[in-house]
């Protein structure tokens, strides 16, 4: 099976750091010319300087459609077409029942909900046949956790969507798998562990309750976007890939 992205055009959103940026930078030694999105400019640029080859950083938020517009307007310009896309852009904010904020419900919503439809949806006219559509999920759309009430609520739609597009675009030959990571050390993972008890807590709740006894890399998953980007993974379609160690799965 053939895993060479040679002639293909990506668009990774929140691709500037984390998941995103290993999977843009997979995609992009592959042989893909890659687009990402990053809200914050500086870390954008810092991101297309890391990747190299022929990447293109647009600053944008997917929860404006009018950025995601500009977006893909700067892909239909530059290349005049989408293979891949990776809607990776996601956020995140802790609260327990009892104390979940309307700012804090509206924010998730407006970016992994809203923001992952007209990800997609804008998208459409660009996509190829037989592209690849790739949404991330979580495995806290499974897991019952504390403090995730909405956050987890928007991962599980994520995954109710991948089933609907795959039908949807079943006429254009397009797949719509998803891909639901564990824990894994991105930046906001371990700036969040910078506390020794934190860590250590953490270590003990979650690390020592993963089979795999560890957390997962952000190249890790960028090695599972490559290969569902690829003509590798041809028959794999409306898929949910838990790449957790296990920890959601036993």
């Amino acid at each position: 099976m053939n895993q060479s992205l040679q002639g293909k055009v990506a668009v990774v959103t929140g691709g500037s750091e984390g998941i995103g940026l290993a999977a843009a930078k997979r995609l992009a030694a592959g042989g893909a010319a890659v687009f990402i999105t990053g809200r914050r400019q500086q870390v954008l640029d810092k991101a297309v300087a890391e990747i190299g080859g022929d990447v293109v950083g647009v600053q944008a938020d997917v929860s404006k459609p009018a950025d995601l517009e500009r977006l893909y307007e700067t892909v239909r310009a530059s290349k005049g077409k989408l293979d891949i896309l990776f809607a990776n852009a996601g956020v995140q904010a802790k609260e327990a029942l009892g104390s979940i904020t309307e700012e804090a419900l509206d924010y998730q919503l407006a970016v992994n909900f809203k923001g992952t439809i007209f990800t997609v949806q804008q998208a459409l006219p660009l996509l190829t046949e037989g592209a690849s559509i790739i949404l991330a999920s979580s495995t806290t759309a499974a897991k019952g956790l504390s403090t995730r009430t909405v956050y987890s609520a928007t991962k599980a739609a994520i995954r109710s969507f991948a089933r609907s597009w795959a039908t949807e675009l079943k006429g254009r030959g397009i797949r719509v798998n998803v891909l639901s990571p564990g824990p894994i050390a991105t930046p906001a993972l371990t700036a969040s562990l910078a506390d020794e008890k934190v860590a250590a807590a953490y270590k003990a709740n979650v690390v020592d309750t993963i089979p795999l006894r560890r957390v997962g890399q952000p190249e890790e998953m960028g090695e599972i976007v490559a290969f569902l980007a690829s003509d590798a993974s041809s028959y794999v379609n409306g898929a949910d890939i838990q790449a957790d160690g296990g920890w959601a799965q036993v």
